[in-house]
């Protein structure tokens, strides 16, 4: 017997990289867009800007991950949409500057190549590329044995988009009584998990393939629902309205997340009255006991993004919104207050 070791005697099997590369290939062609130059493969992704449409481009960058969310993907074995989750936490945060999203790029890491749930993956980054109009220019997949546990693997994004300079919306023309208006978000989106499983899985062990009439599903489908992507929305309505200001509702529920767009000596007072909770936010909120001050900081609670209009055009917006089959809320308003945001639960 010889005693020559491989790379694949340390448990890296290059083979299953080629493999994935050929599965992906076709859904990451489908993402292409006007301004790539480069093809699947290279050792960069490069991308044209058009010099003729912005006076003062500025590219506005976001990275991220889906937290423990993955170990949801694991627990259902459900692979195809986790990827889309992770260009909607990078997109989500981009488009809150008012940038267009052009390019994505990718990052997955395991213990084991398995080239067919490696391409469920790339097929869930495409899926969200494609809503949100960006290309899926390059990636890297990583085996790292020893690190992983079988079957583990981790994923994280990166996305950069472009804005005129004039257009950047940075929330500094927000002022006293402005309006706060809400968009519906999917589902929990992909924060909060740690808190999730805790309910679910340690303090009430529920099954993921157990259905929840509540939830009109099994627990794994409500869990693993893709973060909704606002990019075409949102593009559309700044095209029309002045947005003074967006946030997007991820870690830190609505206590962090809203008061980001105001600029210094500018809050809000909120009233949940009219959002219409999503029932997996009520079942944990009932299972775990969960106080609803601590609900609002963990999670969207149904609400995924918010934005800062003034008062005479709020109920134009809101309209708009209801034109496209949207269900906004108006969710309170501004006050030149130092401090918190204040929150009225209903």
């Amino acid at each position: 017997m010889s005693d020559k070791l491989t790379y694949k005697d340390s448990g890296v099997d290059i083979h299953a990289g080629y493999e994935t590369v050929r599965l992906i290939k076709d859904y990451v062609k489908k993402t292409y867009t006007k301004g790539v130059v480069s093809d699947i493969g290279g050792f960069g992704g490069l991308f044209a800007l058009n010099k003729d449409e912005y006076e003062e481009p500025v590219l506005v960058s976001g990275t991220d991950g889906v937290g423990t969310k993955l170990m949801i993907a694991f627990k259902t074995d459900k692979h195809d949409t986790i990827g889309e989750d992770a260009v909607a936490m990078c997109v989500n945060d981009v488009i809150c500057q008012g940038a267009k999203p052009l390019f994505f790029l990718d990052y997955i890491a395991t213990g084991k190549l398995d080239p067919k749930k490696a391409s469920d993956i790339v097929k869930g980054v495409a899926n969200g590329c494609i809503k949100a109009g960006a290309a899926l220019i390059g990636g890297e997949t990583a085996e790292m044995p020893g690190l992983y546990g079988d079957g583990e693997y981790d994923i994280a994004g990166f996305c950069v988009g472009i804005v005129d300079k004039k257009k950047i919306i940075n929330g500094s023309k927000i002022v006293d009584g402005d309006i706060l208006i809400g968009i519906p978000s999917s589902g929990i989106h992909s924060n909060g998990y740690s808190l999730v499983r805790k309910i679910f899985f340690d303090h009430k062990n529920y099954n993921v393939n157990e259905y929840v009439y509540e939830l009109s599903s099994t627990l794994g489908d409500a869990l693993i629902t893709p973060t909704r992507i606002y990019v075409e929305l949102i593009l559309d309505l700044i095209s029309k309205y002045e947005i003074k200001g967006l946030s997007n509702i991820t870690g830190g529920g609505f206590y962090e997340n809203i008061p980001r767009m105001f600029p210094e000596g500018i809050t809000a007072d909120i009233d949940t009255k009219d959002i219409d909770v999503l029932p997996i936010f009520k079942l944990m909120q009932r299972e775990g006991n969960v106080d609803m001050d601590e609900m609002y900081s963990a999670f969207n609670m149904g609400i995924g993004m918010v934005m800062a209009v003034s008062p005479e055009i709020s109920n134009d917006v809101m309209n708009y919104l209801k034109s496209r089959s949207e269900k906004p809320v108006i969710i309170g308003k501004t006050v030149k207050r130092e401090g918190a945001l204040k929150i009225c639960h209903k």
